[in-house]
This record gives C-alpha cells, structure tokens and sequence, in this order.
C-alpha cells in the first residue's frame, strides 16, 4: 500500500484555509485506498502528526497530535528519543500561502528524498511572489497590467516618490501584499489618501507590495493544469463573479462562490488562456496541479496570479462530485509515483586531496 504525507497548515494567514484543504485531501486519500499521513505544520512552523486525524478540533486543541520531523523517507519523532512513525513513499501539499506554498516545504521534501505529487520549489518560490511572478509572465511572453513594486522600507524612506509612481500608473491602483493569497490584504486605492491606506494595510502582514493599474470592467477567469504521462492536460475556463472591485475573501470562502462554469468566453479567448496556463507549467517543468488567474477585458488577456496550492486543488474544474475529486487526488499522487526521477549521480573531484590543498587539510599559498 502507498504511503501517502498530506502537509497542511503551515506559518501563514492562510493556516485555517489549508487546514481545511487538508482534511478534505487526507480523507479523500484513504477512501481511494491508501495509507495515509496527516501531517500538521502550525503556525510556529512546528511539525506535528496523528495518523488517525479526521477532525478539525483534534488540529486545535492538537490532541493526540506528537512533534514530527522529515528525515530521508521517513517521519520521526522529534526530541532526544527517536523514534520512526511513518515510512513515505509520496507527499501532497496542502499548505497555502507561507513557507508551505512558498517552495520550502517542497525544498525539505526535495532534500530528503521524498517524491512529492505538488509543484517543485523552483515554482512555488517564484509564483508566490506577485512581482517575480510578473517578471515571469513577461519573459514567456504573456501580458501582464502595468504595476510596479514597493517594499516597506521604500515606502518608510520616500512617500512622496511612491505617490508620483501611483499618479503616473494612474488611478484607481489595486494593491496587494506581494506573497499573500485568497485577497487577503487586497484592496483598491482611488486617490493618495486611499493608496497610503492600502499600503500600510499591506505592510502589516508583508514586507512589499504590488501597486497595479486598476483594469476597468475586468472579467475574472481562472484554469487548472496537472501532468499525466508526461503530458499536459488544461481545464476550461472558469469565470468568477463579485459584488466588489476585487474578490473578496469572504466571496471565496464565507459565502456561496458565484462562477459560471465554462466561462462564457469567445473561443480564441478561452485557448489563449489554456496556452498561456501550459506555457509556464511546462517551462517550469511543473508537477501537481496548478491554478492560473487572468484577467480579461476588451479582447484582452492579462495573467494575475498562479496558485501553487489551488484551493481544494481546484479538482472542481476537472469534475463536481466528491468521487471525481477523489479520482482527481488519486491521479495526482499515481503520476507522482509513476514518473519519480532517480537522483543523478553526485561527482567526487578529489580537489581537496591533491598537492595545492595538502594532505592535511592545510592550504599552501
């Protein structure tokens, strides 16, 4: 039997939303037969483990729950007494947002030998931050909307020169926390007074943020995209309505997400989107699935975001029911394991051994 890790929570404002993607993938996984691993990373980055977790309060209250570390294939206790209480053969990633989605749980998996059915780190790094992202979409080619960067202490030193570079741009300026998801710390800026709001909102919970032109009568629409065989497979378009400038957090996950599914887009416009969704999967050699947000207004396309760890792994584009999301999960760790690469073969030099460097270790200059 496959044994499966799903990590989830994680040092991030998102910790509660992943909480929930997580129980939602743990349970699918084992009614799809496999053994699986819950593994809770709290808010401290502390890693915690019960095999048998199924509900939301044993996360709270941590009951039951013992500190865990990865150590090459294996979940161990940690503390003086070590001790193995997983062997894993692959990992899900259920982490949004932090240093779950960021790229380093996928560098701590990646360094310790364990296959992960989730984007790499090289992704996860780049696409979590808006602005590298951008500089991403720009040199495959795929437009993106006029914005520029602010970090905090750009802002602390020189306003005035932030606010020249708003008026330039134009007004009304979204403005979002650089590695932030699921619109929190969004907001939209309609003169100074409101930009340096914005700003100070964003900097209480980010070290920059992305000030962007404000795309009048946007559409917003998302796709997936996940690898089976070495081949990459889209999904249709979805188009995702609000009542506000943005998308609100509350419109995600609080209330009943208004979307029309497909998108009710001219034809060229939906394979446009699906090409461009392709184009940085494949160019960043991805695994997992992957969520693309564009906006779309006057006949054109402009990429927003990409999401590493989509909520509910966005299975919803794939298929509605539970079964197909369970189908979806499955699909995802089967690949994982059917394409796992070997490690290359590490070279030993001998540098350290020849005359220059001394037998003893001593440099001779």
């Amino acid at each position: 039997m496959t044994n499966v890790a799903v990590f989830f929570g994680g040092k991030s404002s998102e910790h509660e939303i992943s909480v929930i993607t997580g129980l939602f993938a743990v349970n699918l996984l084992r009614s799809a037969g496999y053994c699986v691993h819950p593994v809770l990373i709290d808010v401290e980055g502390e890693l915690y483990y019960k095999q048998s977790l199924r509900e939301v309060d044993e996360i709270v209250e941590k009951r039951g729950l013992v500190r865990v570390r990865v150590e090459r294939g294996l979940l161990v206790t940690a503390g003086k007494k070590r001790k193995t209480v997983a062997s894993i053969d692959c990992a899900l990633n259920a982490c949004h947002g932090g240093e779950g989605e960021d790229g380093t749980l996928s560098a701590l998996l990646a360094w310790n030998g364990i296959p992960l059915a989730s984007p790499p780190m090289p992704v996860s790094a780049v696409f979590m931050d808006k602005s590298y992202a951008r500089v991403v979409a720009k040199g495959l080619e795929i437009p993106v909307l006029p914005a520029f960067r602010v970090r905090e202490e750009e802002w602390e030193k020189d306003a005035c020169a932030v606010f020249l570079k708003a008026k330039d741009l134009g007004y009304p300026l979204v403005v979002k926390p650089a590695r932030l998801g699921s619109s929190i710390g969004v907001s939209v800026a309609f003169c100074e007074e409101e930009l340096s709001e914005a700003l100070s909102l964003a900097f209480r919970l980010d070290h920059s943020a992305v000030v962007e032109f404000y795309l009048k009568g946007k559409r917003d629409v998302n796709c997936a995209a996940y690898s089976c065989n070495g081949k990459t497979i889209c999904s249709l378009c979805e188009e995702v309505f609000s009542s506000s400038h943005v998308l609100t957090f509350s419109e995600k996950y609080e209330g009943e997400k208004s979307s029309r599914f497909p998108a009710q887009l001219p034809q060229e416009v939906s394979e446009k989107i699906q090409a461009y969704t392709a184009r940085m999967y494949e160019e960043f050699d991805c695994r997992g699935v992957v969520r693309a947000d564009f906006l779309y207004a006057d006949g054109e396309v402009y990429f927003n975001e990409m999401n590493t760890v989509p909520g509910s792994f966005a299975y919803y584009l794939f298929g509605k029911t539970v079964s197909s999301a369970r189908d979806f999960l499955k699909l995802l760790v089967d690949d994982c394991m059917a394409t796992k690469r070997a490690e290359k073969k590490v070279i030993y030099t001998g540098i350290l051994r020849r005359t220059a460097f001394g037998a003893k270790g001593k440099l001779h200059v």
